[in-house]
């Protein structure tokens, strides 16, 4: 299938070149270094669960069949994609449980510069956590919304409150399977034990676990995290901002915050506006301080403060290679060991701030949000005097940058559609009942080296999507990626299909919306969930025309995403790499047998035309189960028509 080119990324493409000239190494030189990678572990039947291996399994069928205990490959396959489920969701889970410990200090008045941004929600969410507001202040709201969050973690009894979000026919599937999430804690701590030497045995119940552990990510802790995060910082709603390395300033302190957690970026944007610290810049000889972000801290800041985006995650090295960078602050996830190195060949100063994630050779300043403006002050001030260090000859900024709109939360696109007075999604509905919008694509998730330097296959898949009048929401790097190429804006509706462009003209929406970062693939969920509700389009998640793409996954974070979203019914596939290629009997089991419990199953695929078809396909035949491929006549209701109608 002929797809339309997407060029080379201009600041990539020559940061790449200027590093190799200069002798500094990347991530794509250590990955050309690792060649040939693995075999074994790429095909994910490499086992190091005890001390009788590591264990390997022959995957054409000769020897050696089982590993020394005599687990098979079927058992290993599965049991190293259930840990790829726990790593990624304890990451997304613990990063909610740091937004709920830190409501209950800001409840408490014990975190210096924050405070609570949206009551609304702070409402809303004390509804689905079973808190009662009652007569309640704000504070006294939060703090009971805080500790109900926290309780999710480790509650002794029933089942996650979020789950109850969900449309009810997919609720009774999740009990039927016996998946329905738990605490949170507890069913990473099983999954762990299940997949240790000498427990679960049976590829089948190790991946039903995985199920019930990934939902307790995308319906506990990932919700957890997006839903407080909102309620403190402010719900997002879309605003104008810049993407790519060209938002480097020449003349000014530039700031690089890496990583997961507002909780320390948006007091570093805070610290950053003091006009005592701009006095200090300026001392320094620079103009001003320049935040911007890189991987999904960037797109936390910018849909919510405009704050530039300067990358994405396969960036962070490109970013340094500039010589501008005078601080890079990072908190948790998706840092590279890499960078340290890259920082002392520049003035750059490298900062870690939270005690789960320290970098040896790094400059550890603890950020504690008990005095959280203080301490990113403190931050900033590193930044400050590493500008007096920069070498003006090692400087060099691509001028590329591309604006982007973001900021689309499930409350926004609600609004858009439906209104102050009537929100709903009964317009997307309509319209993908009509046919107009053929169905929903969340195209979210990495990017990494091994994805293409010259060219971007999310952009290529996305621009071919929505010409074929599928909407695509994004999150993550990927739409990041998809903002470098500008496909992130209203004018990107003349690129859309017919239907598609009709309906963003009506409703003033682009073809492509930006929720938010990698842990607001919840919002997805909600929005499905919303979608469901409001009926004509099954009776539950799994009946929508709609599917799930990451192509180029490369955190454990991405398999517990996909597979959340897999378990909630939601057709799911990944490009880049098969994480259990080497057992095609529990690749079976995920491809297909899984859609007859779960209603979503996942495929793989190597390239982003393949990736299309599938998607296509799969929503198309979605759509012919509905009934709405059919033609049917146009019929005008008269008055009397209309009084017939339910209410």
């Amino acid at each position: 299938m002929p797809m339309d080119t997407v060029g080379p990324d201009p600041a990539v493409k020559k940061l790449i070149e200027r590093t190799k000239e200069q002798g500094i190494e990347t991530a794509w030189d250590r990955l050309e270094k690792q060649q040939p990678q693995c075999g074994y572990g790429a095909l994910g039947i490499c086992c190091k669960n005890c001390n009788m291996g590591p264990c390997v399994v022959n995957p054409f069928g000769g020897e050696p069949s089982l590993g020394v205990c005599g687990a098979d490959a079927n058992t290993i396959a599965a049991r190293n994609f259930l840990r790829m489920i726990a790593g990624g969701a304890s990451a997304h889970s613990d990063h909610g449980r740091a937004v709920a410990e830190l409501m209950i200090e800001v409840a408490q008045g014990k975190a210096q510069g924050y405070k609570i941004k949206d009551v609304t929600k702070l409402k809303a969410v004390a509804n689905h956590l079973g808190v009662e507001a009652g007569d309640k202040s704000v504070e006294e709201l939060a703090l009971a919304v805080g500790e109900a969050a926290l309780t999710e973690f480790g509650k002794t009894k029933g089942h996650l409150s979020f789950v109850k979000r969900a449309p009810e026919a997919r609720q009774k599937v999740w009990e039927k399977a016996g998946i329905t999430p738990r605490a949170i804690d507890r069913e990473v701590v099983e999954a762990l034990h299940r997949s240790s030497e000498g427990a679960d045995q049976n590829y089948r119940s190790l991946i039903m676990h995985g199920s019930r552990l990934a939902l307790a990510d995308g319906w506990g802790g990932s919700m957890i995290a997006t839903e407080l995060q909102d309620i403190l910082y402010g719900t997002p709603s879309p605003v104008v901002g810049q993407v790519n390395l060209g938002v480097l300033k020449e003349d000014q302190v530039n700031i690089i915050v890496h990583g997961h957690e507002p909780n320390l970026s948006e007091m570093i944007a805070l610290a950053a506006s003091d006009p005592e610290l701009i006095e200090e810049a300026k001392k320094a000889g620079a103009k001003g301080i320049n935040v911007a972000g890189i991987c999904c801290t960037a797109n936390e800041l910018l849909m919510r403060h405009g704050i530039p985006v300067a990358g994405n995650m396969r960036m962070q090295e490109l970013a340094l290679a500039t010589g501008a960078v005078d601080a890079m602050i990072v908190d948790i996830q998706c840092v590279m060991q890499g960078v340290c190195p890259l920082c002392g060949q520049y003035h750059t100063r490298l900062i870690t701030t939270s005690p789960r994630a320290q970098i040896a050779g790094a400059k550890h300043v603890e950020f504690e949000e008990s005095h959280g403006l203080d301490s990113a002050k403190s931050i900033v001030r590193e930044g400050i005097q590493a500008f007096r260090e920069r070498d003006p000859e090692k400087v060099f900024i691509p001028e590329e940058s591309s604006q982007m709109v973001v900021g689309f939360s499930h409350e926004t696109i609600r609004y858009m559609l439906g209104g102050s007075f009537r929100t709903s999604y009964r317009p997307l509905n309509d319209n993908i009942i009509n046919g107009r919008i053929r169905g929903v694509v969340g195209v979210v998730g990495c990017t990494q080296p091994k994805g293409s330097i010259d060219e971007s296959a999310y952009a290529r898949l996305v621009k071919h999507l929505i010409s074929k009048d599928y909407l695509v929401v994004q999150t993550g790097c990927a739409a990041v990626e998809s903002g470098k190429y500008g496909l992130l804006l209203p004018e990107v509706k003349e690129f859309a299909g017919p239907g598609l462009r009709e309906v963003c003209e009506a409703v003033g929406m682009p073809p492509v919306l930006h929720a938010g970062s990698c842990v607001d693939n919840s919002r997805i969920l909600i929005a499905a969930s919303e979608i469901v509700k409001e009926g004509g389009l099954g009776e539950d998640i799994s009946d929508l025309p709609a599917a799930g793409v990451c192509i180029e996954w490369m955190h454990e974070k991405s398999i517990a995403i996909g597979q959340y979203f897999v378990a909630s019914g939601v057709f799911t596939v990944f490009g880049t790499s098969n994480p259990i290629a080497g057992s095609p009997t529990v690749e079976k089991f995920l491809t297909e047998e899984l859609a007859g419990i779960v209603g979503g199953k996942w495929a793989f695929a190597e390239n982003e035309e393949e990736i299309a078809e599938l998607v296509m396909a799969h929503i198309e035949s979605k759509r012919d189960a509905l009934g709405i491929n059919e033609e049917r006549e146009r019929v005008l209701y008269d008055m009397e028509m209309r009084r017939q109608l339910g209410v």
